[in-house]
């Protein structure tokens, strides 16, 4: 086994969060319509904060709560829309839950509200695109996820094609790293997340988790979010809602390969399929 790097993620309250010695699993919480796996599915602010809150009985090291599908082919929705959606149930997790949450935006209006709220990490599929991020992520000393996509959700699957994609990946991973420590981040407050499934096709999937460990040059945490992704499902040729046991052998192959976050939907499972990962390693 290849194993992890450690590294403490340090938050704006003083905590942190060990990285390394054990794989971390941030449960994923999607309060969309239009989310590819679970968009939809919950019908009032309660019913989310009792599946998110099973998430954490279960194991969930992190949540991360999402108001803007970014699917492929997604279309943007509203600011507003995006934090009418979020906040009723970051309060009501902040409240009811022991963990830190995550909120997955790209906005910075949404993150500042989230981070209010009681969110204490952003994930940001956009890398730090909106101009207001960099500023409030500085304000407010919390951790960010830096993802690589190539071009935006409703675009990125025109094009995915590449010469060397772990390559390409990695070098825009270190410019934006690069961004956001001349901008002020303090370096133990980045993840870094190749964005599998965002502008990359079965090959780039494949090539840049065969090679995940070259990630760890960028000497930051690696988050791996594939649970449930079409790539599963056209290896397996299985609907979305069939695809835990490709995404199970994807957590655990990212586990054992550099991952220090493995983001899952389906977090009992991953659990437990990763303490078993734990014992092996020693």
């Amino acid at each position: 086994m290849s194993g992890t790097t450690h590294h403490l993620l340090r938050f704006a309250d003083g905590g942190a969060l060990e990285l390394g010695p054990r794989s971390r699993v941030m449960g994923i919480v999607n309060v969309t319509p239009d989310s590819f796996s679970d968009g939809g599915r919950f019908d009032s602010v309660q019913q989310v904060v009792d599946t998110a809150s099973r998430m954490v009985q279960a194991g969930a090291d992190l949540l991360d709560i999402g108001g803007e599908s970014t699917r492929p082919g997604a279309t943007p929705v509203e600011a507003t829309q995006e934090s009418d959606r979020v906040l009723p149930i970051i309060e009501s997790l902040t409240r009811d839950v022991d963990v830190r949450l995550s909120i997955d935006t790209r906005r910075a209006d949404v993150a500042r509200q989230a981070l209010d709220a009681g969110a204490a990490i952003v994930n940001d599929v956009s890398s730090l695109a909106d101009p207001g991020m960099l500023p409030l992520i500085v304000d407010r000393r919390v951790p960010v996820v830096l993802m690589h996509m190539r071009g935006k959700p409703e675009t990125m699957q025109r094009s995915t094609h590449y010469d060397d994609v772990v390559g390409e990946v990695t070098d825009y991973l270190r410019e934006r790293v690069a961004y956001a420590v001349a901008g002020g981040v303090s370096s133990d407050k980045i993840v870094v997340d190749p964005g599998i499934g965002f502008g990359k096709g079965l090959a780039g999937n494949l090539e840049v988790l065969r090679q995940l460990t070259s990630l760890r040059e960028l000497g930051h945490p690696i988050l791996i979010g594939a649970s449930r992704k079409a790539f599963i499902g056209e290896i397996l040729d299985t609907p979305v809602t069939e695809r835990l046991v490709g995404s199970l052998a994807v957590a655990v192959w990212a586990a054992t390969h550099g991952a220090h976050i493995v983001r899952a939907h389906d977090v009992a499972e991953t659990v437990r399929a990763l303490r078993v990962i734990d014992a092996l390693r020693g």
